[in-house]
């Protein structure tokens, strides 16, 4: 079913001209240029008031420095995840709150350094001549402002308006402690000398580093340590080549010189931090086996003795050629089993670690430390549950346990536990095997041991504990000197490869060009949306070529802008273009009319009232009267007459009284000052006017009339508010239809089409009036709307145009 109440008709939008509808946009040039200039003045002003906003980065690696003597069983830096597990680390360290926490206090930059600008008050941290020194032992007035004026290079002006301060409170800064402050005054004003300055809200430590300007005013402010924390901890932190150990670390801020102190501190106390970290494992790991290696030199010592005295008691000092070649054997299987064991009891300590944690994280990781994993696969397996346990957990952060990527993470952690089980079982049951077959062959020793002299086996069992304790206390001496190595000689696994520094980079906010860019697109295309929806819903008519293509019924005549204050233009203004218009007209009508008839009737009439049909009405009647044609102008209008005040004629005489049988034809008609051309006026506005134009008495006037006139003229009301002018149709030789641009809506011809396509009406006709000839109506373009809505709608306006529609109406 065809809906009839779109505005919008999208079978005529596709044959738009578009050449027309470029003109029509163009005819609003204006809007455009008044837009680009409203743009370009804001886009201006945005530009200057936002706050400049830099971006600084620096670069950093992080590689494993170890002493180049270690070998990677005696590393005391052990790492299972290998670098890019180390990376990962850094990368979280730089990013944690201890970690800006450490960097903020280091730097002070809770305490903000400001001068008042145009726009707001400017950061000018690195740009003030005089440095200060927090004491973070005392409280300090926090997100006030404080002035410093400087009366000289000895005295400074403090001054604090209070009635500024938002929150009286103060922090103290070593513990971020923080209480009430109760002010005294609104206002604190006090000079004190440069050096350290104590208040009840401030401590500080005031001391010159240039000139300061005597004429200026600087201000500080000291802000939440917390907040303060967590704004920092917003620096970006990101891997620069995806494989390797390179961190780029970035800074957003106003200042670039607090962006590069910033970048720089946290390097530095990232530094200080990972040395820190190594020198305490190699300190833990030196003190352990300084431990072992005390005992041992303890028992080393004791069995010495033992053995010493053995032989001195005994009278024996030598094993025979049979005994030495038993103990050869004997301490060498001594060693395998020690090594062995050592192997076995590490990877029983690192299953149980694995069983009873769900994370894991390379620093607690039980280290080898004392042996040599020769299997790559535990290492590879341990570094690969390691990054898969971190990135679960970074995933959790965002994520629940039900997210699709941390299941899949959980099965892959399950079967890669599950691998490193079977690699540590396998090892250990080859571990055991070895471990087996060197007992087995100690106690084939054992055997022969039995069968030497009772002397030499207690030698030999002196001789045999002596050697193993002893190439223990040498192996722990060996470790213990290379922990202290490495405590001496340790170095930073931090490798800075650019610093932070300011070589004149440009701000990234605002963003100038486009912000430029967004303002010429908003200036172009704001008015031209307003414009198309302008004339998406406008549904009047606006061309003849609109008219045409729309509508079945033809035009007859076009009648231009009256700009006169008269009415009557046939009269009063003969030579001008819209009497000229009349006169045309005149001439097109008498086309319709029929040939060698004695009377011709014409109805005028129009949609709702205000488009014309009683001027062009009152026109062409003195256009037929002019031309010696015997005319009458009959007002049959009874809701709203008009006719009286343009011809200066007695009102109260009229049609309604012939039609109610009070006047005889003859009695209500009145002449004019113009030859040939009579005027019978509606009279009185009656209640039913309806009625009285549907009695026979209408007909008989009509007949009357053609008896006495060449040409009777009816001044009909409006088809769209009342249904009068209909009822007269059947009286009317031709009917002028009026159609004003700019006024009439396209959907209000709908009933009038309908009824000529239906050939209820034949002898029919536009006129188009108020019509003026415009760029931004285009040429022969249109769209229409063919809504029923709104015939009433006006009906009872004055047809006179305001002053403003007149006035623009000339300029037009």
């Amino acid at each position: 079913m065809e809906n009839t109440n779109l505005p919008f008709d999208f079978n005529e939008f596709s044959a738009l001209d578009i050449k027309a509808i470029l003109i029509k946009i163009l005819s609003y040039w204006k809007w455009f240029l008044l837009s680009l200039i409203l743009a370009f003045f804001i886009v201006k002003y945005v530009n200057a008031y936002q706050q400049r906003i830099y971006s600084l980065n620096s670069l950093i690696t992080v590689k494993d420095e170890q002493n180049p003597i270690f070998t990677s069983s005696t590393n005391i830096a052990f790492n299972w995840g290998g670098p890019s597990d180390k990376v990962e680390t850094i990368k979280t360290i730089l990013k944690s709150r201890t970690h800006n926490e450490k960097v903020v206090q280091e730097t002070q930059y809770y305490v903000d350094y400001l001068v008042e600008g145009k726009y707001r008050m400017e950061d000018v941290y690195g740009k003030v001549p005089f440095k200060l020194a927090v004491d973070t032992t005392t409280y300090q007035l926090l997100n006030t402002l404080i002035e410093l004026k400087f009366l000289s290079e000895e005295k400074v002006q403090i001054r604090v308006d209070f009635n500024e301060s938002e929150a009286k409170t103060l922090e103290r800064y070593s513990d971020a402690h923080k209480k009430h402050y109760e002010v005294i005054q609104n206002i604190y004003e006090q000079v004190f000398p440069i050096g350290k300055i104590n208040t009840d809200f401030l401590g500080i430590d005031l001391s010159l580093t240039g000139n300061p300007n005597l004429d200026k005013t600087y201000f500080i402010k000291f802000n939440d340590f917390n907040a303060t924390v967590s704004k920092y901890r917003g620096i970006d932190v990101s891997t620069a080549k995806k494989g390797t150990s390179l961190i780029s670390l970035a800074l957003n801020g106003p200042n670039k010189k607090r962006l590069v102190d910033y970048l720089n501190s946290t390097v530095k106390v990232l530094e200080k931090d990972q040395i820190a970290a190594k020198i305490k494992y190699a300190v833990k790991t030196k003190n352990y086996i300084d431990t072992l290696f005390n005992d041992m030199a303890l028992n080393l010592s004791t069995i010495e003795k033992d053995l010493g005295n053995y032989k001195e008691k005994q009278n024996i000092y030598n094993l025979s050629a049979e005994g030495s070649t038993i103990f050869k054997d004997v301490i060498e299987l001594d060693n395998q089993q020690q090594h062995l064991q050592d192997r076995l009891d590490y990877f029983n300590s690192l299953e149980s670690y694995l069983k009873n944690r769900e994370t894991y994280d390379s620093g607690s990781i039980p280290v080898p430390a004392v042996i040599e994993v020769e299997d790559s696969k535990i290492a590879s397996s341990i570094g690969a549950l390691i990054s898969k346990t971190k990135a679960k957990e970074n995933l959790l952060q965002n994520v629940t346990e039900d997210f699709p990527g941390v299941k899949q993470l959980s099965a892959e952690i399950e079967l890669e536990r599950n691998a490193l089980y079977e690699n540590i079982n396998m090892l250990r049951l080859e571990i055991q095997n070895n471990l087996n077959r060197v007992n087995k062959r100690l106690s084939e020793n054992q055997f022969k041991l039995k069968k030497l002299p009772v002397k030499e086996q207690q030698l030999l069992s002196f001789e045999r504990k002596y050697v193993i304790t002893e190439n223990n206390y040498n192996y722990l001496k060996q470790k213990s000197y290379e922990a202290g190595t490495a405590i001496a000689s340790n170095v930073s696994d931090i490798k800075v490869i650019d610093n932070a520094k300011d070589i004149g980079q440009g701000f990234i906010k605002p963003n100038i060009k486009f912000n430029r860019l967004i303002g010429l697109a908003l200036a172009l295309a704001l008015p031209l949306i307003i414009i198309l929806l302008l004339e998406f819903f406008n549904n009047k008519i606006h061309t003849i070529e609109e008219v045409e293509k729309n509508y079945k019924i033809p035009i007859l005549g076009v009648i231009g802008t009256n700009t006169e204050e008269s009415n009557l233009v046939i009269f009063n203004q003969p030579k001008s273009p819209m009497a000229e218009s009349y006169r045309a007209l005149h001439s097109n009508v008498r086309f319709l009319l029929k040939r060698g008839a004695k009377s011709n009737v014409l109805l005028v009439t129009s949609s709702i009232s205000g488009e014309g049909k009683t001027l062009t009405a009152m026109n062409l009647a003195g256009v037929f009267s002019i031309s010696n044609k015997k005319t009458v102008l009959v007002g049959v209008d009874l809701r709203k007459p008009k006719l009286a005040e343009d011809f200066n004629l007695n009102k109260n005489i009229g049609l309604v009284h012939y039609l109610i049988g009070n006047k005889k034809p003859e009695e209500i008609i009145q002449q004019t000052t113009y030859d040939n051309l009579d005027v019978i006026l509606s009279g009185p506005v009656p209640p039913n006017p309806f009625e009285l134009l549907l009695s026979e008495e209408t007909g008989k006037l009509i007949e009357y009339l053609k008896e006495h006139y060449e040409y009777i003229i009816l001044d009909a009301p409006p088809i769209g508010a009342v249904a009068d002018a209909q009822e007269l149709f059947q009286y009317a030789d031709t009917v002028l239809y009026v159609v004003r641009q700019d006024y009439t809506e396209k959907g209000q011809l709908k009933m009038i089409e309908n009824k000529y396509k239906r050939k209820e009406i034949e002898n029919i006709s536009y006129v188009l009036s108020d019509f003026t000839f415009s760029k931004r109506h285009g040429y022969g373009y249109g769209y229409g709307s063919y809504a029923y809505g709104g015939y009433g709608y006006g009906y009872y306006e004055s047809e006179k145009k305001p002053f403003w529609k007149r006035w623009f109406s000339r300029k037009s």
